[in-house]
């Protein structure tokens, strides 16, 4: 499974970018996406998704 961003509530602050272990998240043409094909949920590195963590405006979710 994989971390998405709704792109309703998405800022495009860019926070979660940096974050991301795998580099799943990239800039889309507005908001931010996360590759589902790449995306780990931070297994391995945190307990948690750090993108989840990071995101001021809650964005982000398991899809």
């Amino acid at each position: 499974m994989a971390m998405k961003i709704d792109s309703d509530m998405c800022t495009a602050c860019g926070d979660c970018k940096p974050v991301c272990p795998t580099k799943s998240i990239s800039a889309g043409k507005i908001f931010y996406k996360i590759d589902a094909g790449t995306c780990s949920e931070c297994d391995g590195h945190n307990d948690t998704p750090l993108c989840v963590d990071v995101c001021p405006a809650g964005c982000i979710s398991y899809a």
